[in-house]
Parts: structure tokens; C-alpha cells; sequence
């Protein structure tokens, strides 16, 4: 691992910020432990991605810009999102087709974006973390960081030092869980009919405790749990590999109420 210090910008999410801050502080030691200077721009806003999938272009181009002008002067800009890291990386730049500036600013910003666990493992080299977990957990592939981000192997590598953890894979990991952002509040029929499709494949490893990398995929599937009553456990990947697991209770017992809430 380099010994440089490059400093790196945090996206922290909404999502995070508004119904998970441990995500956000459990980011920051393992981007830490990973040699990084971390920085959390105070000026960040939405990454623009509901209005993206709306359809809402000129506010989507509003809120982009605000991102590239706080993101764009460091080394790197992470994401525990995989969703938001895609925006950024992958859409952004269309975004000002018709503005030469505005593409070359989007395009470097894309550059430099990465969601967390592939930039702690691809990036900084990271092979392992300092992190015991006492239980059999399952693995969710949320849809943007598998499809746009390439995350895979990167979160299952460092589970994999992890001191008492033990994963079980589901039948169908890479399957969608449903949310998609928009898609459950305009399809919530079919939503949760895959949530909790996707909840039956959970159970059926038998895992106590079900991990993702993207909040929104984990704030839904911890809702349909709770409401089946399941004693499986819900958490982000990066509070598992950071530690940081003690003293902030699971998903499913904080949080019950998601976009899915048919019965």
C-alpha cells in the first residue's frame, strides 16, 4: 500500500446522512486505516440521482454542478453507495453535453469517483481490516454497484478477514431487492413482491445477518424483514468491516417504516 496520503473527499449520501451517520464515521476509519486523508465537504447536497431517474434534467444539472464544484479539488471522491458513486462516475457527464466546460469538469469528477470497499481493496490495496463479527452473514449485491461499479469479489475479500465472520451466499444475490429509488414508489406492487422474494432467499441461508453496500437497497429489505418477522440482522458492509457494529443496533430494529410498506 503507497505510503502517500492522498486526500479524499467523502460523499456521504443522503441516506446516511439522514437515517445512518455510523455508515458515514465507519467510511472514515477504514478510508483512514487505508491511508487516506478524509475530508467531508461541508457544501455537499443530493448527488441529483431521484431527479436523474424522473426524469428532472435541470434540476438534476443543478445539483451536479453543486457536486463538482465541492468534489472536484481532491485526490479521490468515495461513496458507501454504490448507487450514488454510478450517478457520479457514469451519468454525470451526458449531463452537460452541450456545455464543452461543463463535460470536462464532469468527466474529471467521474474520474476519480469510487465506491467505497472497491476503492479500499482496487485502489488503496487494502487485503484486510482489524474486525471481529460473531455470526453467519449473507451478502447482498445491490443492482448499481454490481452493474455500474463492478463491485463483486471487493466486499467478500475483506469480509473474509473478518475475526468469527462466516458468509452464506443466497441462491440469488444479484438479484434487485426492489427499491431501485424511484421504482418502489411508482411500482410498489411489483416491489414488493421482489423484496420479499429477495427476504424468502435471505432466509433460506439461514444467515442471522444480511449485509449491503448501498443504504437504500438495506432500509427496504430491512423493512419487509421486520414486517415478516425475521430475526435476521441488517446492516451496511462498512460497519461490519469497520467495527463499528457494538453499540448501534441493526437495521431491522431501527428503522421500520420504507417505501415498501404494502403488507
Amino acid at each position: 500500500m503507497s505510503q502517500n496520503k492522498p486526500r479524499v473527499a467523502l460523499f456521504v449520501t443522503c441516506l446516511v446522512d439522514l437515517y445512518r451517520p455510523n455508515v458515514g464515521f465507519a467510511a472514515i476509519k477504514l478510508l483512514e486505516a487505508a491511508g487516506c486523508t478524509v475530508e467531508v465537504p461541508p457544501s455537499q447536497t443530493c448527488c441529483g440521482q431521484p431527479a436523474f431517474n424522473t426524469g428532472d434534467r435541470a434540476t438534476t444539472r443543478d445539483l451536479a454542478r453543486a457536486v463538482v464544484d465541492a468534489f472536484l479539488p481532491y485526490d479521490y471522491v468515495v461513496a458507501p453507495s454504490g448507487s450514488c458513486a454510478g450517478m457520479i462516475a457514469h451519468h454525470y457527464p451526458s449531463l452537460f453535453d452541450d456545455d464543452p466546460q461543463g463535460r470536462a469538469r464532469a468527466d474529471a469528477l467521474a474520474a476519480k469517483t469510487h465506491e467505497l470497499v472497491s476503492f479500499l481493496t482496487d485502489v488503496r490495496g487494502m487485503t484486510q481490516v482489524a474486525a471481529s463479527y460473531d455470526g453467519l452473514v449473507t451478502y447482498h449485491d445491490s443492482c448499481s454497484g454490481l452493474r455500474e461499479m463492478g463491485v463483486k469479489a471487493q466486499p467478500r475479500a475483506l469480509l473474509g478477514s473478518v475475526e468469527g465472520l462466516a458468509l452464506k451466499e443466497m441462491e440469488n444475490p444479484e438479484v434487485c431487492c426492489g427499491f431501485g429509488g424511484t421504482f418502489c414508489v411508482k411500482y410498489p406492487d411489483i416491489s414488493t413482491r421482489m423484496v420479499s422474494d429477495k427476504a424468502a432467499d435471505i432466509a433460506a441461508t439461514g444467515a442471522d445477518t444480511l449485509l449491503a453496500g448501498d443504504l437504500g437497497c438495506l432500509l427496504n429489505m430491512a423493512g419487509r424483514l421486520k414486517r415478516e418477522g425475521s430475526p435476521v440482522k441488517v446492516r451496511h458492509v462498512a460497519e461490519v468491516l469497520a467495527g463499528m457494529t457494538r453499540d448501534v443496533p441493526p437495521l431491522g430494529d431501527a428503522v421500520v417504516a420504507t417505501a415498501t410498506a404494502a403488507p
